[in-house]
């Protein structure tokens, strides 16, 4: 037969419940403060967000045959005012035999220029990731006066000093040099006509 609980005996269980509770509800709340700053930890910094939001480039001051620079995700964007010589070379060289993919079959391209099948959304402006397809150099723009000696029928355009990869106007490689694709072009779209935003396409 159980024998009953003295008063002190029940004073000391009823204790002892309460501070078991007390305590599980003390450790839910160090779990919560613990585990809120853990999981706010796998969510992308403001920083993070940035790097690889859209920017915009304004070219409204950049004149015919210069170049313009910025860096979106790490990596340099080439925003090009093309004249009428650099289009007509860019067309020269198309039908020349040296280009290695002269229609861009095997090029990274926005969705919006692969259904256009083009380089470009406007004649006169050429954007490129300045990032040579070798090993990853800075291409630089040069003109037919100092390509000549790059190769044959060079009608001016990107050189890699690095290895000597070449391209022409719109960023398309030349046969036999190092580097194996054409320029890689970001997506982008035009705010207006002086306002070029980096990291988005044109929406239909």
């Amino acid at each position: 037969m159980k024998k009953p609980m003295k008063n002190s005996e029940k004073v000391n269980h009823a204790r002892r419940k309460t501070l078991v509770i007390a305590s599980s509800a003390l450790g839910g709340v160090a779990v919560a403060g613990v585990a809120t700053p853990f999981l706010g930890s796998w969510m992308p910094s403001e920083k993070a967000k940035s790097v690889g939001a859209p920017i915009e480039m304004d070219i409204s001051k950049l004149p015919p045959g210069a170049q313009q620079r910025a860096v979106w995700r790490g990596k340099a964007i080439y925003v090009l005012r093309m004249t009428e010589p650099m289009l007509k070379a860019v067309k020269e060289t198309e039908s020349s035999g040296l280009l290695l993919d002269p229609n861009s079959e095997a090029s990274d391209l926005p969705e919006t220029l692969k259904s256009e099948q083009s380089r470009q959304l406007r004649d006169d402006i050429m954007v490129l990731i300045g990032v040579c397809t070798h090993l990853g150099c800075a291409p630089t723009l040069q003109g037919v006066d100092k390509g000549q000696s790059h190769t044959p029928g060079w009608l001016g355009g990107f050189f890699c000093a690095c290895h000597g990869s070449k391209y022409d106007y719109a960023g398309r490689v030349y046969r036999g040099v190092p580097a194996p694709k054409n320029l890689p072009i970001p997506p982008y779209r035009f705010e207006n006509d002086g306002l070029i935003v980096i990291g988005e396409e044109e929406t239909v």
